[in-house]
């Protein structure tokens, strides 16, 4: 092909070349997923024609010149569309036996390889072929007609605007695998790397980890549960396993040496197992084994490597960690890492599916799910969870659910769905833990400045259902005893700070004292490990995932540890705004009966008799109707844009409180400007870092609150990033130690529960 005929013009690349690439890049996926071409074994032939024809309507004369021009192309014809029109769809089905079936999922996914809009019918766009000559004699590939530009797209093989749907059953599922894929080569081709990188180390990591255990501790082995894991690890498998039993390294040995994504309910708890993975498992090159996806990845990245930068201009190394971002971060965002550790919402968003789902669904039905801590979501997120699975398993993926306690309706869930799955299975040591004592009262600074006394030295957790009942506790302990507060109402830059130091107050080796008080984002998977705990109750899941930061990994020595107090008369503070009434009802009924020492086994059986669709039918049904909600969108009926809104369904709006504000806003000022600056002439991948670093000095000031609140605040001023986004200065006295505090709100806002919010 003549290589002046372009695919892109920054950088430059003749159409020919890319799409080499793209078949290099098949050749690579079927290499080291050869079972992905076995259960489908039309996919090879039909992603190869796929990858040559797709972007051959490229050659249309109006668009090369916009491409070597460096233009927009707007309103002409999408090339996924042109490109049909080089199908000979009579030699394919004569001389290659391809199906009727076939050929319509082979015009489909070249004409939508592209998410663009297509205002024609067919009679339109073949009366502009039809005087469209382009001859691509000597094209470069094998066994492919050299005849001229075909005069008509055939009606029977593709019709503009009817795309295959859920009610064309498994021909659905094929066409997401075909298209999926075809965009998972070209994403790779045009960022110039592999599709996929090869899992061909983690049993090797996790051997390594077992002989530097061995060299402290000669006999120790795999425990039950890590057996279990890596003797199914063909199988879909539930494990209920308390703290400190390795879940962690369980849920890698059933990965093994397949592809592997690995979920969590929180960024904080997401950022946490990537650490721990990739300094004390995965020790050598990382950047082509791990990733790390949640909505801060690239800024995450980029610290890491500035931190890398560092360390080799210390010890005066030659060799530079630029670079090192942006490709990291794009293998990251294209899935092509053997393991990605990631947030629910970065992966199970297809179960709307979106324009553009496929290439995440396709990834999945030949990958590995592991999923942490499911009891930690709620009913909409356990429903897309449910569904997603449902969809997964359907095309061939697998899923291991490693949790610390089990809803029961959740497995019931599983089943009406007809997902398929090994009995769940429970694993405990005996080791007790905890000792609770019940407190029929609300949640005071008395008791636990009484209960503190008597554990002088000691390390206490104070966890709340509500910001302002964790800000009044602070305010009435903070002149008694050394005391921080932690909830999401504080600046990003004093969170991270204050994240630390209750981290590192946590640690097993650490000899510092003094009181914690949060709300429930230090309930999943952090390594803390605190002496004391005193909290509300919120209900018995999240109480036992409260109770999973004290004594972690600790004997009990204590005559109490947990203090839970149930409100008395009064109802726990957050119950009826986001904790459901009768789930708090039943929880308080149930840890009534406790008084002294719990094991393990006796939470998750209380956990089991009171999360059932007999004793919730009303949190039952939530969960249904919201599964069948999602799965009743038409397919391509939202953009990703609309979907992630939908499955998030938390409206957040950024906001710099005005005290914040005017103490750093030459910085912010700066960084506005530095957005905004034009960089004509600098490459990519630097302009990337400048906006990246510009745009963590604005977030760094900022706090989400609930759109519903942010909206109800005064706002004075408006700062103006680019046309599309914009972050507003709201009247609220603010300070490190508390957060947000006074807000000022409109005339006639309801302010009551401005500080109740859960986190």
């Amino acid at each position: 092909m003549d290589e002046n005929a372009l695919a892109k013009s920054k950088p430059k690349e003749d159409i020919q070349s890319h799409s080499d690439c793209l078949l290099d890049n098949l050749e690579l996926l079927k290499r080291l997923y050869p079972n992905v071409f076995k259960k489908w074994p039309w996919l090879y032939t039909l992603l190869r024609l796929a990858c040559i024809y797709h972007d051959l309507g490229k050659l249309y004369p109006l668009l090369q010149e916009c491409i070597r021009k460096g233009v927009p192309y707007i309103d002409g014809i999408p090339h996924g569309l042109l490109s049909l029109a080089f199908i000979d769809y009579h030699w394919l089905k004569e001389e290659k036996g391809l199906s009727d079936e076939e050929l319509r999922l082979l015009f489909q996914a070249v004409a939508y390889h592209h998410d663009r809009q297509m205002p024609y019918n067919n009679e339109a766009i073949n009366k502009e072929l039809s005087s469209l000559r382009v001859p691509y004699s000597h094209f470069a590939y094998d066994k492919l007609p050299s005849d001229f530009l075909a005069e008509k797209i055939h009606r029977k093989y593709f019709t503009i605007n009817k795309r295959f749907d859920k009610r064309d059953g498994e021909v659905f599922y094929r066409f997401i695998m075909l298209l999926g894929l075809l965009n998972r080569l070209d994403y790779a081709a045009s960022a110039h790397i592999p599709v996929e990188q090869p899992n061909d180390f983690l049993p090797e990591a996790l051997a390594e980890l077992m002989t530097g255990w061995q060299n402290s501790n000669p006999q120790i082995q795999w425990n039950d549960l890590q057996i279990y894991m890596m003797n199914n690890s063909d199988k879909n498998i539930i494990a209920i396993a308390q703290t400190g039993k390795g879940k962690t390294e369980g849920g890698l040995l059933w990965l093994g040496n397949d592809k592997g994504f690995f979920t969590l309910p929180l960024k904080s708890a997401n950022n946490a197992i990537y650490d721990r993975i990739t300094t004390k498992i995965v020790l050598t090159d990382r950047e082509n084994r791990v990733g790390m996806l949640h909505s801060d990845t690239y800024i995450r990245y980029l610290e890491m490597s500035e931190k890398q930068q560092k360390r080799m201009e210390e010890i005066e190394e030659t060799a530079a960690a630029e670079g090192i971002t942006e490709r990291y971060y794009t293998r990251t965002k294209q899935l092509s890492l053997p393991l990605t550790v990631c947030t629910l919402d970065q992966l199970f968003s297809f179960v709307y599916l979106y324009r553009g789902f496929e290439y995440k669904l396709a990834t999945l039905s030949y990958s590995k799910i592991i999923i942490d801590e499911v009891q930690m979501y709620s009913a909409d997120l356990m429903a897309y969870l449910v569904l997603g699975l449902r969809y997964i398993t359907h095309m061939g993926g697998r899923f291991a659910i490693l949790t610390a306690t089990l809803p029961t309706f959740f497995v019931d869930l599983l089943r009406e769905q007809d997902i398929s799955f090994e009995p769940p299975r429970v694993f405990t040591d005996g080791t007790i833990r905890h000792s609770l004592k019940v407190m029929g009262k609300p949640i005071n600074a008395e008791d636990i400045l009484a209960l503190s006394q008597k554990y002088k030295g000691k390390k206490i957790l104070v966890i709340c259902n509500t910001i302002k009942s964790a800000v009044q506790l602070y305010h009435q302990l903070k002149d008694e005893h050394k005391v921080d507060v932690l909830h999401s109402y504080f600046t990003k830059e004093d969170r991270g700070l204050k994240e630390a130091g209750i981290f590192l107050m946590g640690q097993k080796e650490s000899d510092e004292s003094g009181i914690w008080i949060t709300t429930q984002i230090v309930e999943a998977s952090l390594d803390i490990d605190f002496d004391l705990l005193f909290t509300e109750l919120s209900d018995l899941n999240g109480l036992f995932q409260r109770m999973g930061r004290c004594y972690r990994k600790r004997v009990l020595d204590l005559l109490y540890n947990c203090f839970v107090f149930t409100g008395g008369s009064k109802r726990c503070s957050g119950v009826g705004l986001f904790i459901d009434k009768e789930v708090h009802r039943l929880s308080k009924q149930a840890i009534m009966q406790v008084d002294g020492v719990i094991g393990e086994e006796q939470k998750i059986a209380m956990v089991e008799q009171l999360y059932t669709k007999e004793k919730l039918p009303e949190y039952y049904d939530e969960i249904k109707e919201a599964i069948n909600y999602a799965a009743s969108h038409t397919a391509y009926d939202l953009s990703k844009k609309e979907a992630d809104r939908k499955f998030r369904d938390i409206e957040t709006m950024a906001v710099i409180p005005r005290k914040v504000y005017e103490s750093h806003k030459k910085e912010i000022q700066q960084a506005i400007e530095d957005l905004q600056k034009e960089y004509d002439g600098m490459e990519r991948e630097r302009v990337r870092e400048i906006r990246a670093k510009s745009r963590k000095v604005i977030t760094n000031q900022t706090v989400d609150l609930a759109l519903y609140l942010a909206k109800d605040l005064q706002q004075t001023e408006i700062l103006k990033i680019n046309d599309y986004e914009q972050i507003p200065i709201v009247e609220c006295d603010y300070n490190s130690e508390e957060g947000i505090v006074r807000p000022v709100v409109k005339p006639m806002a309801e302010t009551q529960d401005f500080l109740s919010h859960s986190f």
